[in-house]
């Protein structure tokens, strides 16, 4: 408004001003005089209007901003009480939840409350029977005036002699039927097994001995000062170990291929006679060569028999030194094969493709070829390996979650997770017996429930994953995660298992009030 005023001055200013010199011009003040109050007169109407109208304006302002705050204040009010009857209406369904949950406590309660009683007049009336068995077969041996031993040899005798010869028919009839049927039915057993699968159920265990003619030999592989010995491990990276063990010498190492590949090589030298540093070291170079090949020749064979034709070569490569990897006894690489076999034949009856389930199958234990130089589970490290030589994600992450390194997100992980477990399980499969079983998974429930605060322990699959139940009014969340990490390394130092052992500290807390 003040604008508009300014405005108008000036324009008034500018009117006077021009006559003003019109009026020099002409000559007649008298005139300008009249014309400059007319003027006057004019700018101040001219004023009035304009304050008139920036007042209007104003006031029209004013009531649309408070029409707007009006319009803002009733949707604001009818949003709250929206959310009012919101959460009113969750309100009254946890009451209700809360209602029906003690209802069925109470109703728990009653009914645990009649089974403990039926359950003693069941006991009861046992007893009571008992007591009335007993009173009448003494009544019995009374009567008869028998004992229970004479009556009841009596009573065979007499059915003995009754029965022998029906016996010996029904005997003969089964006899014969069970001979009729039983080739029919052994063959249905094993050709079933077979198309199920048709793998070796022999438990294998990697050589690490190595028999030799005589004791003498010993000295002569030891050599002068040791030499020979500190060549061999030198070369071959293999510990050699020469105790009093008759006729007998024991390689150690980690890697399966290079502890073959020095057998090999030891052998090849104890039939050749001749034990020297050169010698040793022109073997060991046959030996290594010979192994490769076998290692190649194992894992072309390997991906033939599943019918599989487009790997990399250094995935073959590395699936053949499976089979110099034992794991509880089991051969890896047969294993892996019977995996891949189980799988596919699962794929197939849940309508999926089979050669993809073989596939993954066949490579989920690819990482035990190279865990002993690689650091991390053999899971990821198989993983990582598919990855690096172009498998598809599916693939690489069925390898990856077979043993719950990743969470499963697919039928394939979880059906590669299936295969594993049955051709792992299956009898004669591993050497661990149900004895040492259960005292592993009992030893990982006494190791959890040991720490404080902890309520219940559940040892799951198979000892691979350890649940544990917290106190939530003795265990925050910052201690459970402490807690896991504790366990986890007191199971490490305490016990030996294979694979990882998962640990899950699951810790509830609950906050409760009444609205009255």
């Amino acid at each position: 408004m003040e604008i508009i005023i300014g405005i108008v001055c000036l324009l008034v200013g500018a009117g006077v001003t021009v006559v003003l010199m019109r009026n020099a011009k002409s000559g007649s003040l008298r005139e300008a005089e009249a014309k400059v109050d007319q003027a006057r007169a004019e700018a101040e109407q001219v004023m009035t209007d304009a304050r008139r109208t920036a007042e209007t304006m104003r006031k029209e302002a004013l009531l649309e901003a408070k029409e707007e705050i009006i319009k803002n204040r009733q949707a604001a009010e009818a949003e709250e009480r929206q959310r009012k009857l919101e959460i009113r209406s969750l309100e009254n369904r946890v009451m209700q939840r809360e209602e029906s949950l003690d209802r069925r406590n109470d109703a728990l309660d009653k009914r645990e409350h009649q089974l403990s009683s039926q359950q003693s007049q069941l006991d009861r009336k046992s007893r009571e029977l008992d007591d009335l068995r007993t009173r009448q077969a003494a009544e019995l041996e009374r009567i008869a005036e028998l004992s229970r031993e004479d009556a009841h040899k009596e009573l065979l005798d007499t059915v003995r002699s009754e029965v022998t010869h029906e016996a010996a028919t029904i005997i003969r009839e089964s006899e014969q039927k069970v001979r009729a049927e039983s080739q029919k039915t052994a063959r249905e057993i094993i050709s079933l097994a077979i198309q199920r699968c048709a793998s070796d159920h022999t438990a294998e265990v990697t050589v690490t001995s190595v028999h030799i003619p005589s004791d003498d030999l010993k000295g002569r592989i030891i050599g002068r000062e040791g030499r020979n010995i500190r060549t061999f491990e030198q070369i071959s990276g293999v510990n050699l170990v020469i105790d009093d063990t008759p006729e007998t010498v024991v390689l150690s190492s980690f890697d399966p291929v290079r502890r073959e590949t020095a057998r090999v090589a030891l052998e090849n030298l104890i039939a050749d006679g001749r034990i020297h540093p050169a010698r040793i070291e022109e073997m060991y170079e046959k030996a290594a060569a010979l192994v490769d090949e076998r290692v190649q020749e194992a894992g072309e064979q390997a991906v033939f028999d599943c019918g599989i034709h487009d790997l990399h070569p250094e995935i073959v490569k590395t699936l053949g030194a499976l089979r110099y990897r034992t794991s509880f006894g089991q051969n890896v690489l047969r294993h892996s094969i019977e995996v891949a076999e189980l799988a596919a034949i699962m794929a197939t009856e849940l309508k999926m493709d089979p050669c993809q389930a073989k596939r993954a199958g066949l490579l989920h234990d690819l990482g035990k070829a190279v865990d002993h130089e690689v650091e991390g589970p053999h899971a990821v490290i198989g993983a990582d390996l598919a990855r690096r030589f172009g498998e598809k994600p599916a693939i690489v992450h069925a390898i990856e979650a077979h043993h719950g390194d990743i969470e499963p997100t697919t039928v394939l992980d979880v059906l590669i997770q299936a295969a594993d477990a049955i051709s792992a399980s299956r009898p004669g499969a591993r050497r661990e017996s149900a004895e040492n079983y259960i005292k592993r998974l009992e030893k990982l429930e006494e190791i959890a429930n040991s720490r404080p605060g902890v309520e219940r322990t559940y040892a799951m699959q198979a000892g691979r994953e350890v649940h544990v139940m917290v106190q939530p009014d003795k265990v925050s969340d910052a201690e459970s995660t402490v807690l896991a990490h504790d366990i986890a390394r007191q199971i490490e130092e305490e016990m030996e298992y294979p694979g990882q052992v998962r640990v899950v500290v699951i810790r509830e807390s609950r906050a409760m009030d009444i609205a009255k």
